[in-house]
């Protein structure tokens, strides 16, 4: 799942900036579609544990690919 959004980022930079406000564009460049660097970010500006910043992304890939699922049909 990962890699289609990794491959979509420019589309998916949005929805990633509407889900988390605080990131700014320097980091959605400075992320560029890494699940790793996301995670980071995530822990940095929100200060939030490595664990809930997972949750928080493992929730976010789910509605991207239930998202993803929808247009495809």
């Amino acid at each position: 799942m990962w890699d289609r959004i990794e491959g979509a980022w420019k589309q998916m930079a949005g929805a990633t900036k509407q889900q988390w406000g605080k990131l700014t564009d320097d980091d959605l460049t400075v992320i560029a579609g890494k699940r790793d660097q996301l995670l980071g970010k995530i822990q940095e500006r929100y200060g939030y544990a490595k664990d809930k910043a997972e949750a928080e992304v493992r929730d976010f890939e789910h509605r991207m690919k239930n998202h993803a699922d929808l247009n495809a049909s």
